[in-house]
């Protein structure tokens, strides 16, 4: 037993302090893990128990207003960092394949308003489960969106932990680009309800969240099948499954609402 608790301290203190990128290790809610898992927990125990519970005998919330200016601030913080990553990176010294964690003297501004950025958008995401529960649209609170939701959270944490930069990287504009088409298009139904009727527009914004994760998916595999890619292999590991599964589950998804249901129909 004391073996076992042995390494797994030496495992936490591994993946916590040797490896960690030290340019953001003092950075809110870098330094350990715990913040964030209690953040999520939280976020778990709000959206399958507390606002369930608090929404049985309460009428639907109408945040139309909220909704539409949280919207906006998706779209412009996204647009935000898409700019900057390729700024900073992508359409500056970055190579799309196999590029290194980057230590260059833009490295800490990409990390911090690239990486970092992106890790707090990710947070902010989480509202959209607490939206669809204050307006009671329960339905819309399925496996697939809560797990997107803080998986992503955890996936954006450990980037700015470990490989704020490089090639991992590229998951933050390609994702960021998919978000702005995707609150676009809910700033469109808050203006105008007649577009939530539109299978046309919720079709094609779910092949474009579907081509993101293949693309991606691609991207990392390259990380471990190019035999000289001076790119650390371990995040490709987590992020290939990761991706993989994300297609699967939008693949089911987009399969279950346009295609079965029109050959019912």
């Amino acid at each position: 037993m004391s073996v076992i608790l042995k390494g797994a301290i030496r495992l936490y203190y591994y993946l916590n302090e040797e490896i960690a990128d030290k340019r953001s290790q003092e950075w809110f809610l870098m330094r350990n893990p715990w913040p964030g898992l209690v953040i999520i927990g939280i976020y778990l125990l709000a959206v399958f128990k507390w606002l369930p519970e608090y929404m049985k005998k309460r009428a639907a919330y109408d945040l139309r207003v909220v909704i539409a200016i949280y919207n906006v601030i998706q779209i412009i913080g996204c647009m935000y960092i898409v700019y900057q990553s390729l700024v900073l990176g992508w359409l500056n010294h970055y190579r799309f394949v196999c590029q290194p964690v980057d230590h260059g003297p833009n490295s800490v501004e990409y990390a911090w308003k690239v990486c970092y950025l992106y890790f707090v958008i990710k947070m902010m995401d989480l509202l959209d489960t607490v939206f669809f529960i204050l307006r009671k649209k329960q339905n819309q609170v399925t496996f697939l969106h809560v797990y997107h939701h803080f998986g992503m959270v955890m996936v954006a944490w450990g980037m700015v932990k470990w490989v704020p930069g490089g090639h991992v990287t590229l998951l933050v504009p390609v994702n960021s680009l998919v978000h702005i088409i995707m609150y676009s298009y809910y700033l469109l139904t808050i203006w105008d309800e007649a577009y939530k009727q539109s299978l046309w527009w919720k079709k094609h914004v779910t092949q474009i969240q579907i081509l993101q994760f293949l693309l991606l998916l691609i991207h990392f595999i390259l990380v471990v099948t190019i035999p000289d890619c001076a790119v650390p292999r371990q995040p490709a590991y987590i992020l290939i499954p990761q991706n993989l599964f994300m297609v699967i589950l939008f693949v089911d998804f987009y399969y279950r609402s346009y295609i079965k249901t029109v050959k019912q129909a």
